[in-house]
């Protein structure tokens, strides 16, 4: 548990250029378009800040219900709804990508080496956007009914492929930062599934969540709550999403056969979301799986844990760290190492885990400390459709000036107060269990007079009843995750997180 007076005393130390800001100073000093950030504390989404502009010709305001295009990160919510796959036993993350695909997909060099599921989520699979793949994308945009096939793009005799798809290390070996990967990902989650991207990731998250999260902007009910992207050409100049009230005509799709091109979706980076529906989909991750205000289970507590468990860190020789930022790699999700991907200067920020995005003039970020984590239950999410003057490099890390700014806000303005910080004298009034996070079979402190405590699983099933002695108790060997405990069988309403590494 970190100590509270080692964090303030750290706090002196900040030398972030940024560290006298407010999330205003921070939208106006960088001339940006619109801005939303949010922030979440103890797994519960805090506040969430907009500024700007998300439609300027308009002059609309940026609101709780604007929707962003939002980039990258969408390759991390491709990742979730893959991950959900694998807990329904549809996907197995270990197959041969060829198995699901119906051909043969092989690095030419490497005619033996199987590329697997694991990998593509990983960036491991020597796959990467080579020559082709650009052509390959815009031919896949422009057409409804006659899609080009995945396989065009990936097999020697492709009509777009070119050598450069594949790399030149083996595949499994080397990490390789790459939207083409999403984008067979996602026909491979049509293949196993038998249904079509868009729908499926409905089917799989957003709907059961209620969220307005979607892969077709043709589905947005109000086209008026999505944002504009621009950049400064000669002035505020509308990149995507500039539609000016008039929804677009979606593709009738009426031919589509799934398992072919599920790039038509843009996996890799067409999301589009507002930063609430983005905190929804974040508090998935920290609950394990579980969606507290649906009350369900949408994906079991060990897959997520996989799903967050390290499958690729930099060590000089096995990857490209696209200029020390991706030094570490989950299943779909960036892990922050401290190096040049720091975001939290003073308190450390490898508790994080989460996925940047940039295109179109939008930045975003979206990180978060998972179970078993000092940090567990925050997170930030940033987001915004444009800067006037472009975006910099910062001061001390390979994030943009911006980003550091905004994280600079999140460390000294908001994380003191989010995170509990309790010793051996400190008052554990309201503190169910101290330490929490705990280890199975650990000793606690109980902060209150009680001869039992009552342990839950998320769904609100009693696993155990534990004995309390003096304000102590030996916790039973639990499997890492994130359980209820409570003084009272019958009084769910006062339970507390136990959060067991």
């Amino acid at each position: 548990m970190i100590k509270l007076l080692l964090f303030l005393l750290s706090l002196l130390t900040i030398t972030v250029s940024a560290q006298d800001l407010d999330l205003q100073e921070v939208f106006d000093n960088n001339e940006l378009m619109g801005m939303s950030v949010l922030f979440m504390c103890g797994g519960e989404i805090d506040n969430i800040y907009n500024y700007g502009t998300k439609d300027y010709t308009r002059d609309l305001a940026v609101d709780d219900s604007t929707m962003y295009r939002i980039a990258s990160i969408s390759k991390a919510i491709t990742a979730t709804g893959a991950m959900a796959l694998v807990d329904q036993g549809l996907l197995d993350l270990d197959a041969d990508i060829s198995d699901y695909l119906g051909f043969t997909a092989r690095n030419p060099l490497y005619p033996d080496d199987v590329v697997t599921v694991r990998m593509l989520l990983s960036h491991q699979g020597s796959i990467q956007d080579g020559d082709g793949y650009y052509d390959f994308l815009n031919a896949t945009y422009a057409s409804d009914t006659d899609l080009p096939h995945i396989e065009q793009l990936l097999d020697p005799d492709g009509a777009y492929f070119t050598s450069n798809v594949w790399r030149t290390e083996q595949p499994g070996t080397w990490f390789t930062y790459s939207n083409l990967n999403y984008g067979v990902l996602a026909t491979i989650m049509e293949a196993a599934s038998g249904q079509r991207f868009d729908l499926l990731m409905e089917d799989l998250l957003f709907e059961p969540m209620g969220l307005a999260c979607t892969y077709n902007v043709g589905h947005i009910d109000n086209i008026d709550n999505l944002a504009v992207l621009y950049r400064n050409q000669g002035g505020w100049t509308p990149q995507v999403d500039n539609y000016q009230g008039v929804a677009p005509v979606g593709p009738s799709l009426e031919d589509y056969t799934p398992g072919g091109n599920g790039l038509r979706f843009a996996p890799q980076g067409g999301l589009r979301s507002s930063v609430h529906d983005l905190g929804r989909l974040m508090q998935l991750h920290v609950n394990s799986g579980y969606d507290a205000l649906t009350a369900q289970q949408l994906i079991s507590a060990e897959i997520m844990e996989e799903m967050h468990q390290t499958q690729w860190t930099d060590n000089g020789s096995n990857g490209d760290d696209y200029f020390n930022l991706f030094n570490s790699w989950t299943m779909g999700l960036q892990r922050i190492t401290d190096t040049g991907d720091i975001i939290l200067p003073n308190l450390g920020s490898e508790d994080l885990i989460g996925h940047p995005g940039e295109a179109y003039g939008l930045i975003s970020d979206w990180f978060f400390s998972p179970a078993g984590m000092d940090i567990y239950g925050t997170g930030i999410i940033f987001m915004t459709n444009g800067a006037f003057n472009g975006y910099a490099f910062g001061d001390i890390s390979s994030w943009y000036s911006v980003e550091e700014e905004v994280f600079s806000f999140w460390e000294q303005s908001v994380l003191p107060s989010c995170l509990t910080n309790v010793d051996d004298t400190a008052d554990l009034r309201h503190a169910l269990i101290y330490p929490n996070p705990a280890r199975g079979g650990e000793q606690v402190t109980v902060g209150l007079e009680t001869d039992r405590l009552m342990l839950f699983n998320l769904q609100g099933v009693l696993i155990e009843e534990i004995e309390v002695r003096d304000q102590f108790a030996i916790l039973p060997e639990l499997a890492v995750g994130t359980y209820l405990i409570a003084p009272d069988a019958n009084d769910l309403q006062s339970a507390q997180r136990l959060i067991i590494k």
